[in-house]
């Protein structure tokens, strides 16, 4: 139950009191986005970690002026890939086999059958996928943010092309999906504190086949 406890103390922070998160806290959430399932085990996304105040505002500017993005302690961006190319595929499927110290036929079969489709669709088709990769490595950072008692704020309303350009994604063959301040609530200021939160019953989200 602890998870769940945990999972009913977060919600979307609307103020942030610009304490600073530890770093080992912040670690860990990191590490949970890394360990997040990914679509053939590809990870096609990068996570920019933001701290350079500076930075902050030039994004805060372009993401509708949203005070958790100067005030929070960490800003997370995560990055898709623009799209899949061999090159990127085959760096995957090497790291694997160094790691594991061998080849498998069968996962050699598996990176041929992802090279002869993936290159070829439409790099927008690739990025939309890239990116619901990244929003599983994001849910992941939420929950281990949670857990670790750190207030976080799941945000879409930003430019993207705008802060692609603030952190020189494109040229990195990135483009921004989603962002994620990490910081502590500030309950003074943040109206959604003190509300109860609200979902869905059981009944009306989860429909049992059997």
């Amino acid at each position: 139950m602890e998870l769940l406890d945990k999972l009913k103390w977060r919600y979307a922070a609307k103020a942030m009191n610009g304490e600073k998160v530890a770093q080992e806290k912040i670690d860990i959430i990191l590490e949970a986005a890394i360990l997040a399932p990914t679509s053939s085990g590809l990870q096609p996304f990068e996570i920019m970690v933001v701290t350079n105040q500076e930075i902050k505002e030039k994004i805060r500017a372009i993401g509708w002026n949203q005070s958790v993005i100067t005030d929070c302690s960490h800003l997370l961006v995560f990055a898709a890939w623009d799209t899949y190319t061999a090159d990127r595929i085959n760096k995957v499927f090497d790291h694997t086999n160094d790691i594991r110290g061998f080849k498998n036929e069968g996962f050699e079969n598996y990176r041929q059958m992802l090279l002869n489709t993936y290159p070829q669709k439409d790099a927008e088709v690739n990025f939309q996928h890239a990116a619901r990769q990244a929003y599983i490595a994001f849910s992941m950072a939420i929950v281990a943010a949670a857990f670790e008692g750190v207030d976080s704020t799941p945000i879409e309303g930003f430019e993207p092309d705008a802060l692609d350009e603030i952190l020189n994604l494109r040229a990195k063959g990135l483009r921004s999906c989603v962002i994620l301040p990490l910081g502590y609530r500030d309950t003074e200021n943040d109206w959604l504190a003190s509300l109860a939160k609200v979902r869905k019953s059981k009944e009306d989200l989860v429909t049992l086949i059997d």
